[in-house]
């Protein structure tokens, strides 16, 4: 079992930036990739960011590519999601989830763990 906890969210205005982070327990000897999806208002559950156990490979979606960044410390078990230029699109309940798997392409479905999630509201 792997147990992920995110913290980082809040309200920021139009162009600002917020960084959130996941703490992971458990089995993190495990080889895991990790992941940000998230939900807004009314609609489903989204990729946004992906990163590969090594760190050394990442993908996003579309709607954040150059302007949100996914890193990984895997000395401390965490993953972060530093987000720019934030629209009010952006506005949603951020997951930070995990995928035990060897392949260094981090993938954008398929992940086994999630945490509780933090909201993420821009203001316009």
């Amino acid at each position: 079992q792997v147990q992920l906890v995110e913290s980082g969210g809040g309200l920021v205005q139009t162009g600002g930036s917020l960084r959130l982070s996941c703490a992971a327990s458990g089995r993190t000897f495990s080889p895991f990739a990790m992941a940000w999806f998230r939900q807004a208002p009314g609609k489903e559950r989204e990729f946004a960011a992906a990163v590969s156990w090594s760190g050394g490979s990442t993908r996003y979606a579309d709607s954040v590519k150059g302007r949100f960044t996914i890193s990984r410390d895997n000395a401390k078990n965490t993953v972060s999601l530093q987000m720019n230029s934030l629209k009010p699109e952006d506005t949603a309940v951020y997951y930070c989830a995990a995928r035990q798997t060897i392949v260094d392409s981090p993938p954008t479905s398929g992940y086994d763990y999630w945490g509780q999630g933090t909201q993420v509201t821009i203001s316009s």
